[in-house]
């Protein structure tokens, strides 16, 4: 891998991690959870779009936005496993 490919793997993560936790959390999980969270969002936000045949484009802002959606989800299914 490049180092620019896993510089932007890294950005996408921070944003969609910090961003799915302010929606989802109502805050942040610090610098290395948001990018954790974002990069694990943009695995499951990509292979439900797949498989639901969502395609909303590509770029950085559709990679921002499948990783946040993925890591929504992510948050709302720990936060659903903790609980139960």
């Amino acid at each position: 891998m490049e180092g620019q490919g896993l510089l932007v793997w890294v950005v996408v993560g921070a944003v969609a991690g910090w961003l799915a936790g302010t929606l989802v959390k109502g805050g942040g999980f610090g610098l290395v959870g948001d990018i954790i969270i974002g990069i694990l969002g943009g695995f499951i936000g990509g292979w439900l779009s797949g498989i639901l045949g969502i395609h909303i484009g590509s770029g950085l802002v559709a990679s921002i936005v499948t990783a946040t959606t993925g890591a929504a989800l992510f948050i709302l299914a720990l936060r659903a496993l903790k609980a139960g």
